[in-house]
């Protein structure tokens, strides 16, 4: 049986955000993530696809995040990132544990259709 990736909507795309620490700085960082941040993107409907550390690399972290399009993402973001609530809540601890970071964004359907593309061509 093949398997085959399936993107529901062609228009949704996929954000991987990666995080590098400062020194010492990752403990606290997970600490803040999990128990402020991540739920305010819960309760902000920011879909969180999946985060985790390097499996090389501990100072560095990943965030996935899925959004409808390029629009969405940048209203979601505005919104989330200008509220009181982050502004107030963790955004000072967060940041200052962070070095530096870089943003992605990807078409899912061009993603996934590479994927198949390369799977075919691995299976055929």
């Amino acid at each position: 049986m093949e398997l085959v990736y399936v993107c529901k909507q062609n228009k949704m795309i996929t954000e991987i955000r990666i995080y590098k620490f400062k020194t010492n700085s990752s403990e606290i960082f997970f600490k803040v993530f999990t128990e402020q941040s991540l739920p305010m993107m819960k309760r902000w409907k920011i879909n969180v696809v999946d985060f985790g550390f390097s499996l090389i690399d501990k100072e560095s972290f990943y965030l996935i995040r899925s959004y409808e399009s390029v629009e969405q993402r940048k209203e979601s973001q505005d919104a989330f990132y200008g509220s009181n609530e982050w502004i107030s809540g963790p955004e000072k601890e967060i940041m200052s544990c962070i070095d530096t970071y870089n943003t992605v964004v990807i078409n899912n359907a061009t993603f996934l259709s590479k994927l198949n593309e390369r799977k075919r061509t691995k299976n055929g």
